[in-house]
């Protein structure tokens, strides 16, 4: 039974509670119980589901782990959607004596959430959690603004404790079909492409360790390969692109078969990386085989909080204070 709650609704999906935030424009779902994943962001005027969603689906709770996840959380029961990483990103490190899990602890939390609005010039959400592991608290607000395609949220990171603290953050939106396609077009006003040290993957299709001007790569076999391009799933490739030095605050995935785009907007002071992971049909080893999807990934730095923390690329709040930033989720017509 779904019951209606201010122009929201609660039903369930799969078992997980589900939080339905609906617009005149667009329908939004988000799991409290399963770290706030933004699970569904549809258009209304395209029918359009802008996120991936993995072959295998979204398991039940208390699934057991799929095979490979390595007792990473994370891992365990990935649906595709939309992640918070906080207040760790990339590999699980040890920091100042406490092991951080691979992409953070909040997207393998629950969150708790209270309705803000739901009148006639937007329908506004606020989801709040707390680490266990670090003395933060992070808060995003989620608004739905009538007559508009486009989701805002609002986030607040607090340090709650009485000595400064550091972190790392990120967000791991990823897209998919049919948004995703063959002939499809990345845009990111970045200027690097950087790509990791070493493959993960035999079915890479980008030469590890480079450095390359946006949007051109160098491939493994030598060619230039053109990034922004996007393959089907029968590139069978699968790579991780790192993209900095940026412009400006924005990607977009542009894809004129379906006459739809997406754009994420943000600050770039604060997050001043684009992570794309690129499974394009290649990932073979699990628990990720068989996706097809393209992230658009805002990260604060390029690695985990320890190698962030090294380099001095951390963000450090001082005691009780906190950070706000702002990100914009769009539906664009092209």
């Amino acid at each position: 039974m779904v019951q209606a709650h201010y122009g929201l609704s609660e039903t369930m999906h799969n078992g997980w509670r589900a939080l339905v935030m609906s617009s005149d424009t667009l329908e939004v779902t988000v799991l409290p119980d399963k770290g706030a994943d933004i699970y569904a962001l549809v258009d209304r005027a395209s029918g359009i589901d802008a996120l991936a969603k993995t072959p295998w689906g979204l398991q039940p709770p208390g699934s057991p782990p799929r095979e490979g996840s390595a007792g990473e959380k994370f891992l365990e029961n990935y649906e595709g959607s939309w992640q918070e990483l906080f207040p760790n990103t990339n590999d699980a490190c040890t920091y100042r004596g406490t092991r951080l899990p691979f992409h953070g602890e909040v997207a393998a939390r629950p969150w708790s959430w209270a309705a803000e609005t739901s009148g006639p010039d937007a329908v506004a959400v606020r989801f709040t959690v707390d680490c266990e592991l670090t003395p933060f608290r992070l808060e995003r607000l989620m608004r739905l603004p009538h007559g508009e395609r486009r989701l805002v949220l609002e986030e607040t990171v607090r340090n709650l404790s009485g000595e400064p603290a550091q972190f790392v953050w990120g967000h791991h939106c990823v897209l998919g079909p049919p948004l995703l396609a063959a002939g499809a077009e990345l845009r990111v006003p970045c200027r690097t492409i950087v790509t990791i040290p070493e493959m993960f993957e035999d079915t890479a299709r980008l030469a590890p360790g480079q450095r390359s001007a946006w949007p051109v790569a160098r491939g493994r076999d030598g060619s230039d390969i053109d990034v922004s391009r996007v393959p089907g799933p029968e590139a069978a490739s699968h790579d991780d692109v790192y993209l900095t030095d940026l412009d400006a605050g924005w990607a977009e995935l542009r894809n004129p078969a379906v006459a739809t785009g997406f754009r994420l907007d943000w600050d770039p002071a604060v997050f001043r990386w684009v992570i794309s992971w690129q499974p394009y049909g290649g990932a073979d080893a699990m628990p990720l085989t068989g996706v097809y999807g393209l992230g658009i990934e805002p990260w604060t730095a390029g690695g985990n909080l320890a190698a962030a923390a090294a380099a001095g690329e951390a963000i450090e709040l001082p005691a009780g204070a906190r950070l706000t930033t702002t990100l914009t989720a769009t539906f664009i017509t092209c």
